[in-house]
């Protein structure tokens, strides 16, 4: 009997999955090296030396992963340290983004006058007023990086940076087991 023929999703699915673990198996070890030193720069004594963003870059970033992420009743990506996760990342496996950080940067002061005529920097504005600059700038790819790299740190496994004090797996409820029992799945809570 013959196979029917693969439909083009197929295909697709199957290319693209292919092309993301090559880029991820490719790419593995600078992953890591970005997540060991989120892990160290968040563990430090706040001194932490940024490898690609200023003092003042760094502030304006992290105010905007702290509105994608924010502290309410649970920590979020200021407590989570991914400042220092997005810095690594610049600086090794997503370098090719550096220029779309340095011109989001340049254009959010920008952005951040237009609306707020009196104001000073993006990270000095209040919550509301942050999250009204954001909603501006949010279909742009400077923005989509942030998002991208704020859930990265901010989910990434704490052994190698990011997630400090694991509290995006707490968020979503994942427990660190070194190995897991049978039954895997939801059906084991019935017990």
């Amino acid at each position: 009997m013959d196979k029917p023929a693969a439909t083009r999703r197929q295909f697709l699915i199957g290319s693209l999955t292919g092309a993301s673990s090559v880029w991820l198996t490719s790419q593995w070890p600078s992953i890591l090296a970005a997540h060991e030193h989120a892990r160290r720069a968040a563990g430090s004594d706040g001194t932490a030396k940024f490898e690609f963003f200023s003092p003042e870059q760094a502030a304006e970033i992290e105010a905007m992963a702290s509105q994608i992420i924010p502290t309410d009743d649970s920590p979020g990506a200021r407590e989570a340290g991914v400042i220092y996760f997005i810095d690594r990342a610049l600086s090794s496996f997503d370098r090719h983004q550096q220029s779309l950080y340095l011109q989001g940067l340049n254009d959010l002061p920008a952005k951040t006058r237009e609306l707020f005529p009196n104001s000073g920097r993006f990270s000095e504005l209040s919550s509301p007023q942050q999250i009204q600059v954001l909603t501006a700038i949010e279909k742009t790819p400077f923005f989509a990086y942030v998002r991208l790299h704020t859930i990265m740190g901010y989910l990434a496994n704490p052994e190698y940076g990011g997630n400090h004090d694991q509290v995006g797996w707490k968020l979503i409820g994942f427990t660190d087991e070194h190995s897991f029992q049978p039954p895997f799945g939801y059906y084991d809570l019935n017990k």
